[in-house]
């Protein structure tokens, strides 16, 4: 860990789509441990922040530094493998697969780098996540044939599944879903938080259910960073007040 203590740390982010700047030299830092949520209106940045720390987007300029180590240039493989996961809005997952394959992926992709984790203890550690997410009775179903909310828990058990995993950045994982899987997906942030020491970043804009997760929260508006603290902190920014109001 570096001396500064910060587990992600994003100096000057930018990046532009043709004359459009979506992120705005961005600063943005977060402690080991911490569930921080990201904020901010529509097309404020922060699904271009989230594909920029997981190396799908490639930074115009600036730096991303995990556990000291300097990120920014290199492929999202290689980033996921130094433990950063992550969700999508749309849950990208393998419909013609069954959910434990979904599962066992990460597991298999790690023995093709070498991983010393065997086959059999990875099959039990993929049963585990999936009881932990309540999805172990739906094991052999094809993925295509789950829920949206089933398809987001899905996406958080195989993200689990990365060893090791220190940064989970979920992209409004509550949107759409029944308030029953709400639940089951806070729980399961929280128990991963508490028992493995993950740190999370989650994009919402469900005020309500972030505030249950999260001590902080950083405001995004027009890629810049506007506001950081508790929600009573940033609920009376006046800079905050504007990004939502206007004016």
């Amino acid at each position: 860990m570096p001396e500064n203590g910060w587990l992600l740390e994003t100096r000057r982010l930018s990046k532009r789509f043709g004359g459009l700047v979506a992120v705005d030299s961005l600063g943005l830092a977060i402690r080991p441990g911490e569930i921080r949520g990201l904020i901010g209106p529509n097309g404020s940045g922060k699904t271009t922040t989230i594909n920029l720390l997981a190396g799908l987007y490639r930074a115009d300029a600036g730096e991303i530094y995990l556990r000291g180590e300097r990120i920014d240039r290199l492929r999202p493989h290689e980033i996921t493998a130094r433990g950063v996961v992550r969700t999508f809005q749309i849950p990208k997952l393998f419909g013609s697969m069954t959910v434990l394959e979904n599962v066992l992926i990460p597991a298999l992709a790690a023995l093709d780098r070498g991983t010393d984790r065997a086959m059999p203890e990875s099959y039990e550690r993929a049963r585990q996540l999936l009881a932990f997410v309540t999805l172990d009775r739906l094991r052999h179903t094809l993925a295509k044939e789950l829920s949206g909310g089933q398809a987001m828990l899905l996406q958080i058990a195989r993200g689990l599944m990365v060893h090791p995993s220190h940064l989970f950045l979920l992209d409004e994982p509550f949107a759409g879903v029944h308030p029953t899987v709400k639940d089951t997906i806070m729980a399961a942030i929280l128990r991963m938080n508490q028992e493995e020491g993950m740190t999370f970043l989650i994009v919402s804009h469900e005020m309500t259910t972030l505030r249950r997760l999260c001590l902080r929260v950083s405001v995004m508006h027009e890629g810049r960073l506007i506001a950081e603290g508790s929600f009573e902190e940033v609920a009376n920014h006046p800079h905050v007040l504007e990004a939502y109001l206007g004016g």
